[in-house]
């Protein structure tokens, strides 16, 4: 067994599998830039180890993830600059997980925030307990769904609801996004271990040849959908938005309620 050091994360590789894990069970797992940056070093330390099939991503404690890390944002001695510096962190986290060899599976459960769905959304597979929660809840803070999240979501579920959800904010459970083609598998939760443990199972089994393959195959097809708005770039559209007197009101106006908890 190897391990990568970290501090937001456990990462472990063992054989075929591997697994990295939001380690800040106290806080129900937040998306510092820390832990954006580490999830890429984590995407690129499997990448070296080629017997390493699959990796399970999930989130210690009650919930899967809690979204960006909303209180060292407010915390910062400037909380614009640090939410365009996570901004472009977010970013490459999503394509450094997206383009992982290996496969990707998602443990979801709890709750699944914002950030918590663009990581969802960049890994290959995803099956979550039936009481999951899902939200994004961007456009009521005042800033746009940044880190790829919009392409992604068009792409797994469709522009016509993407724009119900991110646009309402409105929350959504497992059965619905499961109906929507967002999740693979969902189970109770006494059984999510169980799923989880079987589907790698079965992958590990697989030829490395014939799993990469067929990713990079699936991908390829997926990115010319991407690729349509990939012309929105997240940081300069964050720096956008914030430079906006109204979006920067909302979105600082949060951050000193965030700071005050």
């Amino acid at each position: 067994m190897e391990t990568q050091q970290a501090t937001t994360l456990t990462v472990v590789a063992e054989g075929a599998r591997g697994s990295i894990t939001l380690n800040r069970p106290d806080k129900l797992n937040p998306l510092s830039t820390v832990t954006l940056e580490e999830l890429v070093s984590a995407a690129r330390w499997f990448d070296a180890r080629p017997a390493v099939k699959v990796v399970v991503i999930a989130g210690s404690g009650r919930s899967f993830c809690a979204g960006a890390d909303l209180a060292a944002f407010a915390a910062a001695a400037d909380g614009a600059a640090a939410m365009r510096e996570a901004a472009d962190a977010g970013r490459r986290m999503a394509e450094a997980i997206e383009a992982m060899r290996a496969v990707t599976v998602v443990r979801l459960h709890g709750h699944c925030v914002g950030g918590g769905v663009v990581l969802a959304a960049a890994c290959d597979l995803r099956v979550a307990a039936q009481d999951t929660r899902f939200s994004i809840p961007e456009v009521d803070l005042g800033i746009p769904l940044a880190w790829g999240g919009i392409p992604r979501l068009v792409r797994e579920i469709g522009p016509s609801l993407t724009k119900e959800l991110v646009m309402t904010c409105r929350s959504f459970d497992a059965a619905e996004a499961k109906a929507a083609g967002f999740l693979n598998r969902v189970v109770p939760a006494a059984d999510l271990d169980t799923e989880v443990d079987g589907l790698v199972d079965q992958l590990a089994g697989k030829s490395t040849l014939t799993l990469c393959g067929t990713k990079r195959q699936v991908n390829a097809v997926a990115e010319g959908m991407v690729a349509t708005v990939r012309s929105w770039n997240d940081a300069d559209a964050l720096v956008t938005a914030l430079h906006d007197s109204e979006s920067q009101a909302a979105a600082m106006a949060y951050l000193e309620r965030v700071s005050r908890r």
